[in-house]
């Protein structure tokens, strides 16, 4: 079986799937730092004739798999294959794989690292030196004095791989940590509901995938119940947050801070950019995930997989359209 391989690979992970299958053919979309839209990645197939195919970012759209026909099953380096007609896929057969947790704890360390940027100041504290505005009788001590994590109480909203991973580098700083997640329980932490959740906690930090059900969840209502002295964390997706009501908290200033990596229209449009008019937010371009240890996770998660499915092990677990296909595996 032939592999194309359009996500970047570790060498040793390569190497593995080199050993693995008759050949590989590598060309990561990171080359040249362009995905391949419908009509690139129909070219593309119908030129290397994979069997499998393992991509990132590549659009595997209805056209795609309909008029390529070769492929038997494609490897998504991503938590949920967000750039895959997932529906198209199985109507063809095609199982289509995911990597999980390839980035939690690259986020769950920027998320640790933006609470503590912001809640000691550490950015507008630099800007105030650079500037030249330590000078004889400023007193930085008390001018840039901030909050230490230890003792907060931190809920998180979805308790996946990511929010797992941010609680427990939390729970070292001394935090306490909440979570709200009907399909999570049997943790060590406290399950409580969504509305004691924003009532009680010092910082909310979101974590939920978009769907019908997740769609700004995240209200008005429920935003307007925060403490004045908290702090509202959006590592995951916008869409799940009323975000005009956050825009308005951000200008009344209702809470302490809000930190962002995420908005809804990415590169932003200009009413995307008017939260950060505010002082007391903290905007990052959806980056909490880029490490480059991520690709050495993708690399790993993939490849284990690839490996199951060609053995037809643990399917039901690894098969993202398991109980969707239309052809059996």
């Amino acid at each position: 079986m032939k592999v194309y391989v359009r996500a970047p690979m570790s060498e040793i992970r390569l190497r593995e799937l080199q050993e693995l299958f008759e050949e590989v053919v590598y060309d990561p979309w990171n080359k040249t730092g362009e995905r391949f839209y419908e009509k690139e990645m129909l070219e593309a197939l119908k030129t290397v004739q994979p069997d499998i195919l393992i991509t990132e970012l590549d659009r595997i759209t209805e056209a795609v798999v309909s008029n390529y026909k070769g492929l038997k099953v494609i490897g998504d380096c991503r938590a949920n294959p967000a750039n895959i007609d997932v529906e198209a896929c199985s109507a063809h057969g095609i199982p289509v794989l995911c990597t999980p947790a390839r980035n939690a704890t690259a986020v769950a360390e920027m998320l640790v690292g933006m609470l503590i940027a912001y809640m000691r100041k550490l950015l507008p504290a630099t800007a105030w030196v650079r500037d030249g505005q330590w000078i004889e009788g400023t007193t930085p001590y008390y001018t840039w004095m901030g909050n230490e994590l230890h003792g907060k109480h931190v809920g998180f909203v979805g308790f996946g791989a990511v929010g797992k991973a941010a609680a427990h580098l939390l729970d070292a700083f001394g935090c306490s940590i909440s979570y709200y997640d009907p399909y999570v329980s049997d943790t060590p932490y406290t399950k409580c509901e969504l509305q004691e959740l924003f009532t009680a906690c010092d910082v909310i930090s979101i974590h939920l995938p978009v769907l019908p059900a997740t769609e700004k969840l995240i209200s008005r209502d429920l935003l307007y119940t925060m403490k004045p002295d908290a702090v509202f964390v959006n590592t995951a997706r916008s869409a799940v947050v009323d975000m005009e009501a956050l825009q308005d908290m951000a200008r009344e200033k209702r809470i302490k801070g809000i930190l962002l990596d995420v908005l809804n229209s990415e590169p932003p449009l200009p009413d995307d950019l008017k939260i950060i008019e505010n002082d007391n937010v903290l905007l990052t371009p959806h980056i909490c995930g880029a490490t480059y240890e991520v690709t050495d996770h993708q690399s790993d998660i993939i490849t284990e997989r690839l490996k199951a499915w060609k053995k037809q092990e643990q399917l039901e677990r690894i098969v993202y359209n398991y109980h969707s296909l239309k052809m059996p595996l």
